[in-house]
């Protein structure tokens, strides 16, 4: 988004950004402008060669780097016709591979793999920057497939048809410009496509405001609109849930980011409205029911299900029934979908289970655990496919990844597990609880090795994200890799000495939706609060100090660390700050910023900005405060959320005189890097950062 030039001077003795009217770093906003460019470049110069000049950055480079491109990680994929689908990347193939194995040697742990599509190959023969993104292929055959291209990691991609059983992309097949898009197969014939069309055809927040059905070898711009929303709309989409004999057609309009109006296609072809609340997430459709997970309370008929429930809704006869209803300490994470059955992962006091779901000829849904390792995190990898066999991997901080093939009506079976990437013989994870301010108990995890945290006084790093019902679960290696997970910590902090705290602060999903709504719009205090309420705990109780304790969180979680720099900065001796949001003044008015006003609010209402600019970062930045050396990272194709918020953060810090570091990867997206070899350089910088700051040589 190219942003007017404004070039204003202003005190430094004042508060920067503090006047609505003046912005001194509007021109930042400019964000492939070359004055904006030069300024990016000459930052990372200055903060990369200080970093990379730590004794400690290159081998934490290599540690990295060795984990994050290891070929000895498991191979997730999806069961879809017998076949396990399956995107790789490693160090040789950088952008990564698209690949496929047979059911019965995934099963046995020796798939024997065949790449459908080389993105590396791609990119050099189209000497093009691409980048995977998503794919969508017809259920149940899994041969017709759209695949989407990103020039550089951008949100925006371009979508194009693949054939799985030839490997190549289709002559003259289906191929949607770039754009922020969504697809989806009616049938082999048949694309439905949100996308932008022109002018007046996308919402204020950058995505489709239209949904057209396009038919093979018609011409896109005669499609017929089957869906419209309003220009005030996040965006709206349409997708199709396939059974055998039956093309299930889904209307969604998103009036705000966790609002859902859901409309089906009736045996007529018109999209008539569903009485499903709006707060909900359709999950599937199993036997002509739609699956959903309830994010409040509904009424409907005589009866009322519960906020966090997963419902069944008959959409022949329009009526619902209880399939599983989640504890006030449980939280429901993932609903898989399979031919017959549901697999639900869950938390219950932020510890992962899971359990099997199926409906008896009584109407009556059956629940049966599933038997998995406790005290770790259990994800849904695969379910459906046309099976009811499913794929769920276990992990903890200390326990590498377990991939399990879990057979329809027998024990899971041991598929393949993560070699360690760290040492963890002397590690020891602890559940801890801190009270905030308002007298809630919050979790947190702390990792170290035990003898460091019987001692003490050590350097430690606080993670936190607070937001989008997100919940910040201990996990050992997640791709994309995350410096708060277990192998990268273990490996790069816990193993130097140092202490990982994880926690599970309000905004995220922990305690299920109402731990989401604790911390919504004029409650987002809580969530900072929740993180402030740990750290003084972590102090309190001796673990560590204010002078060794950083804290680290990005997108969101960047707001969170922007929060923290300008409320309690006497807290914390580092705050590494990643793709942030930072001026909540604006943020609306910057690429998909207009669709998280549901989070955070409209700062355009006066009634809104009272409660946002009391947090802002960027307008409650101040000289003279004690704001410890920040961290602060972003990347120049994030079409998410805008670098600006991060440059003018910096440029804002500079303004007033503060020390800092900066780092701006030109492309990778709203994940701040494009491959796992800059994902392994970012995070290499992270700890070493960290370890300048807290750990003095």
């Amino acid at each position: 988004m190219k942003s007017m030039l404004l070039v204003l001077f202003l005190s430094a003795s004042a508060t920067l950004a503090g006047d609505d009217t003046i912005d001194p770093h509007l021109w930042l906003e400019d964000i492939e402008g070359e004055k904006a460019l030069d300024w990016v470049r000459d930052q990372n110069a200055r903060s990369q060669a200080e970093l990379e000049a730590d004794p400690r950055f290159a081998p934490m480079h290599a540690e990295a780097r060795a984990i994050l491109t290891s070929k000895k990680r498991i191979a997730y994929g999806e069961i879809h016709a017998g076949h396990v689908y399956n995107f790789w990347q490693d160090e040789t193939a950088v952008r990564g591979i698209w690949r496929r194995a047979d059911v019965a040697s995934y099963r046995a742990g020796t798939p024997r793999w065949e790449t459908l599509l080389d993105f590396d190959r791609l990119a050099r023969d189209e000497n093009e920057n691409w980048i995977h993104g998503d794919i969508e292929c017809l259920a149940p055959a899994y041969v017709h497939c759209m695949v989407e291209l990103s020039r550089g990691g951008k949100d925006a991609g371009v979508w194009r048809e693949f054939d799985t059983t030839a490997k190549r992309f289709v002559d003259n097949g289906f191929h949607v410009p770039e754009a922020k898009s969504n697809v989806s197969w009616e049938d082999k014939d048949t694309l439905m496509v949100a996308t932008d069309r022109g002018e007046g055809t996308l919402t204020t927040s950058g995505y489709a405001r239209t949904v057209v059905r396009w038919q093979r070898r018609a011409e896109f711009k005669n499609a017929p609109v089957v869906l419209e929303g309003e220009a005030a709309d996040v965006g709206v989409s349409v997708f199709v849930e396939q059974e055998p004999g039956k093309a299930h057609v889904f209307g969604l309009r998103l009036p705000s980011f966790f609002e859902r109006i859901y409309t089906y296609r009736n045996d007529e072809g018109q999209l008539v409205l569903l009485p499903l609340p709006r707060n909900s997430d359709g999950e599937g459709v199993l036997e002509g029911r739609a699956i959903v997970l309830l994010r409040e309370n509904w009424k409907f008929g005589d009866r009322e299900f519960p906020q966090g429930a997963v419902i069944a809704f008959d959409l022949a006869t329009q009526t619902a029934e209880l399939v599983m209803e989640a504890a006030l300490n449980q939280s429901i994470e993932e609903v898989g979908v399979g031919e017959t059955t549901l697999v639900i992962a869950y938390l219950e006091d932020v510890a992962g289970k899971a359990a099997r779901l199926a409906r008896d000829p009584r109407g009556r849904w059956i629940k049966t655990p599933i038997p998995l390792p406790a005290n770790g995190t259990v994800s849904v990898v695969s379910a459906g496919g046309g099976t009811d066999d499913a794929l769920l991997s276990f992990e903890s901080l200390t326990l590498p990844e377990t991939l399990y093939y879990v057979p329809a009506s027998s024990a899971p079976e041991k598929v393949a597990a993560t070699p360690a990437f760290y040492d963890a013989k002397e590690v020891v994870v602890e559940q801890r609880f801190a009270k905030s301010g308002d007298g809630t108990r919050v979790p947190y995890f702390v990792m170290g090795k035990k003898a460091v945290l019987a001692a003490g006084n050590a350097p430690a790093v606080q993670y936190g994200y607070g937001g989008f019902l997100a919940a910040t679960l201990p996990l050992y290696y997640e791709d994309p890799g995350r410096p708060q997970h277990g192998a990268l910590a273990g490996k790069l902090w816990v193993s130097r000495g140092g202490v990982l705290v994880l926690s599970n602060i309000r905004g995220g999903s922990e305690y299920g939706p109402r731990w989401h709504e604790a911390a919504l719009r004029e409650k987002r205090q809580r969530a900072f609060d929740d993180f402030i309420a740990i750290s003084e705990d972590l102090i309190r109780t001796g673990l560590t100090t204010s002078k060794k304790l950083g804290a680290f969180g990005r997108s969101n979680g960047g707001l969170l660390m922007g929060a923290l720099l300008t409320q309690r900065p006497e807290l914390y001796a580092a705050l590494d700050i990643g793709v942030p949001l930072f001026d909540m003044k604006r943020y609306n008015k910057l690429l998909a910023g207009a669709s998280w006003m549901g989070e955070y609010g409209d700062p355009d209402k006066p009634e809104d900005w009272a409660f946002i600019s009391r947090y802002s970062p960027y307008q409650n930045l101040k000289a003279g405060q004690p704001y410890p050396r920040i961290f602060c990272y972003t990347s120049t194709k994030d079409d998410r959320v805008h670098p600006g918020h991060a440059r003018k953060a910096i440029a804002a810090l500079a303004a007033l005189g503060y020390p800092y570091y900066y780092y701006e990867n030109i492309e990778g997206g709203h994940g701040g890097t494009a491959n796992q070899d800059q994902l392994a350089y970012r995070t290499a910088l992270e700890y070493a950062y960290f370890a300048k700051m807290l750990m003095p040589e």
